[in-house]
Formats: structure tokens, sequence, C-alpha cells
């Protein structure tokens, strides 16, 4: 690649709420720059390439693009839209000059765009916004648009950002315009406002080679990839560098074997980069993310912004069932250990550390589905685990008062079900800052409600809404600790014997209260097999059989019918189980269980916490 004019590039972020139309965008972005040929298939969400985020409709990487409109070359960074990934949207700011705002013309602005905002005004951009799906019936452009300039003078944007151009557009249609009403022809208006709005990187092209490291990702055939835009310099193949901390120790001293360049969706092999490009490097096998990777006479690291603090930990160990080592084939503590290492390198917002066991470690995240993600991808690599319940991180102030974190949750609800939400957010300590009817019969209800009241309170709420309510939660901050909350209010059905299921001691336990498993499950004790009606846990056997004899009944034999057992999700399963119980969970298998599996056991355990 010879060495680029800088006016002709431009680095730019696409921050939005989830589910705002960020991945679509791109998508259409590069159709309409030429970056597909015209016969090319294409999946929708091109760079949703991880199995989950298909699975699930979401992006949980940010990932970078690039297209070329007219002599500018745009790079493009794709971020995730859920406050669980913010680490990602955080980091990524560094290798970027201008920002795309999506809001949704129906919904406005929420949670999460107001935090994925403050971050960009946070590292100096001016953002361009876009009113996307302003096709939809129940869109109110117009109305959108003016809440965005109070959220942006809310969160004390310069006069300069308050300038902001806005641009109305339809990313699934692939069209933006200066106003909603069209024309309705292309993205042209929103390359040529990206060219002018956008500055040209800011960058050093005379000085030494210098790269803050925002994303870390494996090879299998190049190893450690390294991804950033290239601050001052120019870096070419076998170039000897260095890696420094942030706090300018060097880490390492090698020679770069791989520079790739994005172009479309693909990552092509380039024998140099200019200031300005942002690229991904290979070579370095200590590096990590927020380290500077520079030329050999470079002694000054570039700043790296801060990450917020994990908020959400849960403890990972080996799974010690009866029924271990059965599914999967990475089950030791040594392989678990160097797995959660290995993803705290990359991911920033992630946090591992060591307990008084040798076989459990805890890991501290953003939130229950970021963590869960972690979960489930170590599943699908053959990992098993024995999960606990997610716990909040306390802090302390200065006075030594414990403080605990507080999440803004807004709730989009039906008016008949407001009451019931109000209700249960009260119970969790939730505090009710704004209530306000958002037409066609629904209520918009924000409240700050303390992090650990709001475990395992999603599904509850779906329920009571009867599936029609819509929850977002960012973080807020720190406060006082709100005092205890009540939690699961249902016992438990403990399975005591071991063994295969069997439909007839099923079919006699459904009186006692809903069942998750069903007939020829395999079973142990101190397994969890259902909910009890009651409040208190139930020791059931549900190897229990029919007694037999070789004398005729009189009466004809009822049928065994099973009503359909509940089955967990893995988030689910989390939300639900208490601090005495874990999650096994393999390959193909999610189970519940007590920590302490003999009933002996737990009820001395239970005895010695009531004396405590």
């Amino acid at each position: 690649m010879t060495k680029q004019n800088q006016k002709s590039i431009r680095n730019i972020a696409i921050i939005a709420h989830v589910d705002h139309g960020k991945t679509t965008l791109v998508d259409q972005m590069l159709r309409q720059s030429g970056a597909f040929h015209a016969n090319q298939q294409v999946a929708e969400r091109a760079l949703d390439s991880n199995d989950l985020e298909r699975e699930r409709g979401i992006t949980i990487l940010a990932k970078c693009t690039s297209v070329n409109w007219g002599e500018t070359r745009l790079n493009i960074v794709d971020t995730p839209g859920h406050a669980d990934f913010g680490g990602e949207v955080e980091r990524i700011l560094s290798m970027v000059d201008g920002a795309l705002l999506l809001v949704d013309a129906a919904e406005g602005p929420m949670p999460q765009t107001k935090f994925v905002l403050a971050k960009a005004f946070a590292a100096g951009l001016a953002p361009i916004v876009v009113i996307n799906k302003v096709d939809r019936a129940d869109a109110r452009s117009y109305e959108v648009q003016d809440m965005v300039f109070d959220l942006f003078a809310a969160l004390d944007a310069d006069e300069h950002q308050l300038e902001f151009p806005t641009l109305f557009a339809s990313a699934r249609e692939g069209w933006a315009a200066q106003v909603p009403e069209g024309p309705r022809e292309s993205l042209a208006p929103l390359f040529d406002a990206i060219l002018s709005r956008v500055p040209t990187p800011s960058v050093e092209p005379d000085a030494p080679f210098r790269m803050l490291v925002s994303t870390l990702e494996s090879d299998p055939f190049l190893g450690r990839v390294l991804t950033g835009r290239i601050q001052a310099g120019q870096v070419d193949v076998n170039m000897p560098a260095r890696a420094l901390s942030h706090d300018n120790v060097p880490v390492e001293d090698t020679r770069i074997t791989k520079i790739l360049d994005f172009q479309g969706l693909s990552r092509v092999p380039v024998e140099k980069a200019c200031a300005g490009d942002i690229v991904a490097i290979a070579g370095f096998s200590t590096a990590s993310v927020a380290d500077t990777l520079c030329d050999q006479s470079v002694e000054v690291a570039l700043p790296a912004r801060p990450i917020d603090p994990p908020t959400l930990a849960m403890t990972f160990a080996v799974n010690d069932s009866p029924l271990s080592g059965r599914e999967g084939d990475k089950v030791t503590s040594r392989v678990i250990r160097s797995r959660l290492l290995r993803e705290a390198e990359g991911n920033v917002a992630l946090r591992v550390s060591e307990t008084d066991s040798a076989e459990a470690f805890e890991v501290a995240g953003r939130g229950e589905l970021q963590l869960g993600v972690l979960i489930e991808t170590m599943r699908r690599e053959g990992f098993e685990l024995s999960i606990s319940r997610p716990r909040v991180i306390f802090q302390e102030d200065e006075s030594g008062n414990r403080l605990e974190p507080i999440e803004e949750v807004r709730i989009d609800v039906d008016d008949a079900f407001s009451g019931v939400v109000v209700e249960k957010m009260a119970l969790r300590k939730g505090a009710l800052a704004e209530m306000r009817p958002s037409g066609g019969g629904k209520e918009t209800l924000v409240f700050l409600a303390p992090t650990r009241g709001l475990i395992g309170y999603h599904s509850e709420f779906l329920t009571d809404t009867r599936g029609t309510g819509v929850m977002n939660r960012v973080f807020h901050g720190y406060a006082p600790f709100k005092g205890p909350i009540e939690g699961r209010r249902e016992g438990v059905l403990i399975s005591i014997a071991s063994g295969s299921s069997v439909p007839y001691a099923l079919w006699n336990l459904e009186e006692r209260g809903r069942l998750f498993i069903g007939a020829g499950v395999q079973v142990y004790p101190g397994m969890i097999i259902g909910a009890n009606s009651r409040s208190d846990d139930l020791d059931v056997n549900p190897l229990k059989g029919k007694q037999l004899t070789n004398i005729r009944a009189s009466g004809k034999d009822e049928a065994v019918r099973l009503t359909t057992p509940e089955s967990m999700s893995l988030e689910q399963a989390l939300a639900y189980i208490q601090d005495d119980e874990l999650i096994e969970v393999t390959p193909e298998t999610i189970r519940l269980r007590k920590r302490l599996l003999d009933a002996t056991s737990r009820k001395r355990a239970a005895r010695q916490s009531v004396t405590v």
C-alpha cells in the first residue's frame, strides 16, 4: 500500500443503543460503496460473524471495516449496543476522530444512548446524529431530534458538539436524507456529512512509529493480533518494534511479522501502513490492550483511557458433581484458569482473580449478559464449570461506609401494568425518578435501583407485563448501601437418589411444584429438579417406581401424563439460583444443584448460619 495523503482518511465509530440499527447501517454502507461484487452473496448483518452474535441478534465484539467513497477512505468501527459490553465502546473511541450516533425514530434516546454519547464527549468527539427507522408507522422524527438536543445539553456538550448535523434514514432500506420525507435514494447524504463533519486524523506522520492497542485477538496462524490506529510515523513488515506499558515500562522487543489492513469484510496483508490508518499487527507475544506499540527509540507511551470498573462478580469453579467429565473434555482447574486469563487479556472490562480454593476463580464484569456470554462461549469450547450466583462488587467511601452499584432502569410498559412494576421495583429498593406517558396507552418509567435488586428480576418483569414490557439498564454510579432486599420466596425440590428419573415418580411430584426435568434424565443427590410450591426446600425421590404385584387390580390404572418441564436458559438459571446453589454447565446440559450435595451437611450449614 502506498503512503496515503492524510486528508484522504476518515476514522469513525457507529454508536447507539441496542437494536437501533448500527450493524444494518454498516451493511448498507459496504454495499453502496462498492465493497461487494455485483453477484456476491452476503449474509444480513455481515459484521456479526460470531455464532452467538448471529443467534442472539446482537453485536458483542467491536469490529473494524473500511469503505472507499470517492477519493476518501472511511475506516468504520461497529460497536455493541448493550451496556454490559460498554468496555468495547470505551476502548475503541481512542481509534476514531468522529462518531455516528444512531437513534431510533420511535423509541428516542435510551439509557445506553446516554452512556455511549457521554463516552464520545469524554473522548472529544463531535457526533453526527442519524435518526434511524423513520419509515416506521410510529416514527416521531422531529420530536426525537429535540430529545437528542436536550440530551446533548444535559451532558454539557460544547458549542461545536451542539451544532450537530441531523440526518433521517432507514438503514434497512439504505437511504438517508436531510428531512424525513426524502428523497429516499441512497446513503450519499450520510457519506457527504461524514466527509464534511469528521476531521482528518490528528497524527504525526514524520515522527517515530507509535500505536495504542485497542483490541486483541488470537489467530491460530499468526498468534496474537493487536488492532489500533497508528498515531505517528509509519510501520513496515519485519521492522524492529517495542511494546510499552501505560507507565512507560518496556514489555517486549520483537519484529513485526504481519500488517493487516481492513478492506470491506476482509483483512488484507500489506507491506506498510501510515499514520492515521487502522491496522492489525502480528508479531508480539506479550503485548496487550492499552499497551503502546512503537519504534525502539520511543520511551514514552501513549495515554490510555480509563475503563469503568466491573460491578458484578461470579465464581467459576471445577465441576465436582457425580456426573462431571461425561460431556466435556476441559475439566481441570489449570485449563479453566488459562482460558479465563486469556479472555481477560483481550476483554478489558473483565477481571479475573484467585480465590481461597485452588479450583475456583472469581470473574468480575459489567453485568449478567457479559458473564453469561463468556460462560456460553466456554461451554461450546468443551468446558465443564460450576457457576455461583452473581453478586455485586461493593466499595467503601472515605468514612468507611459501604457503597453499592446503582443502575438507571428505563421501563416502557402498558398503562395497565405500570402499578405492578412500580410495586415490584419498590420491593427491590428502586426509586422512581421519572414517570411520563409515551403515547399509545404506554408509560415510560425511570428508576434508580441497586444492581443486586435487579438480579433475577427480568423474567419476573416479563411475566408481570405479559411479555409486553421493555426494560433497559445502564450503570449510573455508586451510592450508599440500600439495606436488605428480599430474595426468592419459593423453595426447591432436591433429588435424594442417583439414577434415571421415572415418569411415575415425577407424576406424583407435580402437585408439589414446578418440575425442571422430564423422564429419563440422569439425576444425583443434591441436584435441583424443580421449584417447591412452598418457601422451604424439599428432598424428594424422582426414581420411585410403582410397586407391582401378581394380583390383578380391580380398577383401571391411571395413565401417567406429565406436564412439559420448565427448561431454563443460562441467563434464567443465573437469575434463579440462591447463594447456596450452583449451576453445573457442560457442553450439552445446564443443571441446577445445591452447593453441598449431602442433605446432612446442608442442614448443619443452615443451623450454623442461623446461629451466626
